[in-house]
């Protein structure tokens, strides 16, 4: 059970407008970025919501690395493609236009893909997959990130985190969405490992000894400085599958960069050859497919409905209550928290009190009894 403060979804919503535009972001940008931060959390997916409002946006805002107005350059157009240069500026605000230019395409031709480059963290990849389902679509998204990931019998980190993402339209109440890093564990689960104190597994990290660490603080760190690295899924070398974890990482580090021709791998550190800060110059890739143009959005919801259902209703290991299919747990999440709120950890209680009182926003919050 969680144990947190809860914060009203329209109060903490209100806030991070606020907040957003007390740092330059333009208040129709400032709304599309606080709600996606807001939907990682409606989902239970903590490391990616009010976690790293703080650190991974404003932070970034305040020392350069991410600015706080987008202009968003359409570089090539095509009737079923786009390529969009994102300028640095809010990953989240160039993907919401992006997802929405690629739905009016795919409504017309049945399928569009696009590319973005010189972007930044574009929050929950399931977000933009999420806005072509809620058209009767299907979405596919992934982005590259700054290094973290060795490769299969590597120990340096080469490669983002990199999710590979889909989500699909049923005939049920949530659609199925499958929304995770292509590692093991990603930077922000560390970084929310960090925040309540809480240990990481042994095994998701390689060090340059070939050994493994758990501490998440010290992963960061060490992990900054190149001498410890994440793993795909899989693990260490290809016994337990580690190359095929690796594979689907380079897949998606290929498509962020090669399609909008942009940079990738140690390019994207954040970090100037002289260590200084730097634009982190992210790439990103979608496609929607509309299933109008095979046979059907009806006959596809129906289909898809009755896999997730066999799947579900299969034979359970002993022990086991439940079988989840992808994107279930997190309407869960959703039913659980729709009227209690936001959960906030004490860390992020203190960022949200320095932030107010910083900006001199008018903001009383219950966890401040």
């Amino acid at each position: 059970m969680e144990s947190s403060p809860y914060v009203a979804w329209d109060l903490m919503n209100d806030f991070m407008v606020d907040a957003f535009k007390g740092y330059g972001v333009p208040e129709e940008d400032a709304r599309i970025c606080a709600d996606v931060l807001l939907e990682s959390d409606r989902r239970g997916i903590e490391s990616h919501g009010c976690n790293r409002f703080k650190p991974i946006y404003l932070d970034r805002i305040k020392n350069g690395t991410l600015l706080p107005v987008t202009k968003m350059d359409i570089v090539k157009d095509t009737p079923t493609t786009i390529v969009m240069d994102a300028n640095n500026g809010m990953g989240m605000v160039a993907s919401h236009k992006m997802m929405e230019m690629l739905i009016e395409k795919a409504a017309k031709y049945g399928m569009a893909g696009g590319a973005i480059y010189n972007s930044t963290h574009y929050g929950i990849a399931g977000y933009w997959t999420t806005m072509a389902e809620k058209a009767g679509m299907i979405g596919i998204s992934g982005t590259n990130a700054r290094p973290s990931v060795a490769p299969t019998w590597g120990v340096e980190p080469m490669m983002g985190t990199n999710p590979l993402t889909f989500t699909i339209p049923t005939d049920e109440e949530f659609p199925f969405n499958f929304d995770c890093a292509t590692s093991i564990v990603q930077n922000g689960k560390l970084e929310y490992y960090q925040r309540i104190g809480h240990e990481t597994p042994a095994g998701l990290v390689v060090t340059k000894d070939g050994g493994t660490m758990t501490d998440p603080g010290q992963i960061l760190k060490e992990m900054r400085a190149g001498k410890c690295a994440l793993l795909s899924i899989g693990g260490i070398g290809e016994a337990t599958g580690g190359f095929k974890g690796y594979g689907f990482t380079t897949i998606v580090e290929i498509l962020s960069a090669a399609l909008s021709g942009g940079p990738f791998m140690k390019a994207l550190s954040g970090k100037a050859p002289d260590g200084s800060n730097q634009f982190y110059h992210l790439g990103h890739f979608f496609f929607v497919i509309n299933p109008e143009f095979f046979m059907g959005l009806d006959t596809f919801r129906k289909t898809a409905g009755d896999i997730c259902r066999g799947l579900r209703a299969s034979e359970k290991a002993p022990g086991a209550e439940r079988i989840y299919t992808a994107g279930e747990k997190e309407w869960d999440a959703w039913q659980e928290r729709r009227n209690k709120g936001v959960p906030v950890s004490e860390s992020v209680q203190e960022e949200i009190i320095g932030i107010r009182d910083e900006l001199g926003l008018d903001y009383r919050f219950d966890f401040e009894k």
